[in-house]
């Protein structure tokens, strides 16, 4: 029992480290202000504001793009740009914005596709099955924009 406690206090303690250490809330400000920035533009496109837009996957710019590269800049600004944390921490950034940008793309395009058969079965079979979200990934562009966001963000808010 006392080695549980122990775990529990460790992990409580861990986790208070992390919400009081600036790297974290300058990353989570670099990934709300592109988020943000998503909202705007849905709102310039279609007059109206959908704030489920902040926690969505997909559209312009990539807010996961945004926080990674965030993430890599700040821990090379701290940690050094030859440290072996700001190599692992860009090797995370890289990987995290290629499948942004091609997997859950992928998967976005074969949900387009699943929900226009879905659609022609409708139109035949008095059945309507729910329609599967297409906005999963980014464009390359998407994943750029979001990448340079963070990298800024993180420039700014952390040296």
């Amino acid at each position: 029992m006392e080695k549980i406690v122990a775990v529990g206090q460790e992990l409580w303690e861990g986790l208070g480290i992390i919400l009081t250490h600036r790297m974290f809330w300058v990353c989570l400000g670099a990934w709300f202000t592109a988020s943000f920035i998503k909202v705007i533009l849905f709102f310039i496109q279609n007059r109206w504001f959908d704030f489920r837009i902040l926690i969505d996957t997909g559209r312009m710019p990539s807010s996961h793009s945004s926080f990674v590269s965030c993430l890599a800049t700040v821990i090379g600004l701290e940690a050094g740009w030859g440290s072996p944390v700001f190599i692992l921490s860009l090797g995370f950034a890289v990987l995290t914005m290629n499948d942004a940008q091609g997997v859950r793309r992928a998967a976005g395009h074969q949900a387009t596709l699943l929900n226009r058969i879905v659609d022609d079965i409708y139109q035949r079979k008095p059945i309507r099955p729910r329609r599967m979200k297409e906005f999963l990934g980014h464009t390359p562009i998407q994943v750029l924009s979001g990448a340079v966001i963070g990298i800024l963000f993180g420039a700014w808010f952390y040296w």
